[in-house]
């Protein structure tokens, strides 16, 4: 999951910023190795955290 979104955003970014431009591919390799070694962490960390708020609503709507 973080590989995909880390992908899609960093070229969706990297087109933003500066647009179809000689060497955007090396830019977007680069802005997205950055962005995964953000993104695996964040998710490795915050996944536990999320998935007992999930569990936490779906308890919630189940006794209502």
């Amino acid at each position: 999951m973080s590989m995909t979104m880390s992908c899609i955003m960093s070229l969706v970014i990297t087109l933003f910023n500066l647009g179809w431009t000689n060497g955007l591919l090396f830019i977007w390799l680069k802005a997205w190795a950055f962005a995964f070694s953000v993104a695996f962490p964040t998710i490795v960390l915050i996944n536990p955290f999320v998935r007992k708020m999930v569990n936490k609503l779906i308890k919630s709507d189940e006794q209502v």
